[in-house]
């Protein structure tokens, strides 16, 4: 290298790093789209029922105060969910609000929550269960 100065790239090492680049890319794409159900919108009949009794004492607990209104032990219970997993049907933002349901020894908030969509949060038109932070959903049915 002649007076300090970097040498260029060469050809062949410009070529090389644009295809890694080019895979890294294809990859991102690839794993978006093998996700399946973010594809297309979940519909009611893709999701399985849970009958409220089947819920854990916690969630029986959490979808009795979100029918009465409250108060929720977090301050994340009541916010919108994104619904970014497209598990759920899909409805325009702000329809589904989240909520979580204790979960015993957990330190944090732990993956169990309930799901309600509606327009009045206290009468949804549904909740959805998830034990597993949103990676499936069930319909909570009263049965």
């Amino acid at each position: 290298m002649p007076n300090g100065v970097a040498a260029w790239p060469s050809r062949v090492q410009r070529v090389v790093a644009l295809v890694a680049v080019m895979a890294c890319l294809g990859a991102g794409t690839e794993m978006v789209h093998a996700k399946g159900p973010s594809e297309k919108a979940a519909s009611d009949s893709a999701i399985g029922t849970i009958a409220l009794a089947e819920l854990p004492k916690q969630g029986q607990e959490t979808h009795a105060k979100i029918l009465s209104g409250g108060p929720f032990p977090y301050d994340k219970d009541g916010t919108v969910f994104g619904n970014r997993e497209r598990l759920l049907p899909k409805q325009a933002r702000g329809y589904y609000r989240e909520y979580t349901v204790k979960t015993p020894f957990s330190r944090d908030r732990g993956a169990r929550r309930i799901v309600c969509g509606g327009t009045k949060p206290t009468a949804p038109d549904a909740c959805f269960y998830t034990a597993d932070h949103y990676a499936s959903f069930k319909r909570i049915v009263s049965k």
